[in-house]
């Protein structure tokens, strides 16, 4: 197959070295708006560059890996379902529900598959939890807590562009509870605090948050998440049922301490972040993705499935804001209910 990857920034470089080394990948070209980020890319894998965006998505690639910045996702998207271009997208794909559901519709339209890129699914530790709610070896799924944290900030240029913590952090988290529960959020109550740098307060942000959600079958979650967790980088879900409970994320690295005489002893490195904590599920995303372009296959993860991911965040975001409960209908905005594609 010949792919078409554009944006060779960080998580780029990252989605191009799994492409390179694919065999299904024939041919790969690599377009940034930056020609010497997308030249020493190329260089680096023995890959090819295209002179523009508009350029590689002329040539008619088999299908394309987009990392491009967020504000581009929801018009390359569109785009490539109008040439009929498969295609994976980088999360966020749309910062606002309106821009979601005219990409929803389009995408729809098209009949073009859309692989969004929400790395978590494809993590061992979040597939047993997942398989393990299906099988029943839980009972009944009672109550959930979820957690993601980073060892240091964000710089301000990206705070305040990023959307917010809920947006651009938690939305893992609210993928992955959908993804594993198989359940939707109706309902949240949040809060926020800011005791670092300025800047968050100045992006209307927040550097602490926590969240209480109410799923659809009446289950309870909690939530947190962090800018300031020094001892590394944490990422970790639990799930508690009638006969059993189970836990994502508590392996030998993670950067949690038991004070009990007869506790285990965990390895002194912790995770340093995302893209170490996520090495298998990154590959993993990329192969499904392929897979699905040379098969046909149903997308993994929709577009569908952003969207609703993206109205829980926008509900706990106005919970922040206004200090009360706040239905996930209530900031939808007209986005209408979709096949949430949660098997």
């Amino acid at each position: 197959m010949r792919i078409g990857l554009l944006g060779a920034g960080r998580i780029g470089l990252v989605h191009a070295a799994t492409l390179a080394a694919d065999p299904r990948v024939a041919d790969l070209v690599i377009a940034d708006l930056d020609p010497g980020s997308a030249g020493r890319a190329a260089a680096l894998l023995g890959a090819r560059t295209a002179e523009s965006v508009a350029g590689l998505l002329a040539s008619a690639p088999d299908a394309v890996v987009v990392a491009t910045p967020t504000d581009t996702h929801a018009d390359l998207i569109t785009e490539c379902c109008d040439r009929g271009i498969p295609l994976f997208c980088e999360k966020p794909c749309f910062t606002d529900a309106e821009t979601a559901q005219r990409v929803v519709d389009h995408v729809a339209a098209s009949g073009v598959a859309v692989h969004v890129g929400f790395q978590r699914r494809f993590d061992p530790g979040y597939r047993g939890a997942h398989d393990a709610v299906r099988s029943g070896a839980l009972g009944q799924v009672r109550r959930l807590h979820l957690v993601t944290a980073d060892p240091a900030p964000p710089p301000a240029a990206y705070v305040a562009v990023s959307g917010g913590i809920h947006r651009d952090c938690q939305i893992h988290d609210f993928d992955a509870l959908r993804w594993v529960s198989g359940r939707e959020v109706v309902e949240v109550f949040a809060t926020g605090a800011n005791r670092g740098a300025d800047y968050f307060g100045a992006a209307g942000d927040v550097d602490e948050s926590a969240a209480l959600l109410t799923l659809d079958d009446g289950s309870i979650v909690t939530m947190q998440a962090s800018r300031y967790n020094g001892a590394g980088y944490d990422v970790r879900m639990e799930v508690a049922g009638s006969k059993s409970t189970i836990s994502v994320g508590l392996d030998t690295r993670v950067p949690l301490r038991s004070v009990e005489p007869d506790s285990p002893v965990l390895a002194e490195t912790a995770w340093s972040g995302f893209l170490e904590r996520f090495t298998v599920a990154y590959r993993a995303e990329i192969s499904a993705f392929l897979t699905m372009v040379a098969t046909g296959a149903r997308s993994p993860c929709t577009v569908e499935d952003a969207m609703r991911a993206l109205l829980v965040a926008d509900a706990v975001a106005a919970s922040r804001r206004e200090r009360r409960p706040v239905l996930v209908d209530e900031v939808s905005r007209g986005a209408r209910p979709v096949e949430m594609g949660l098997v």
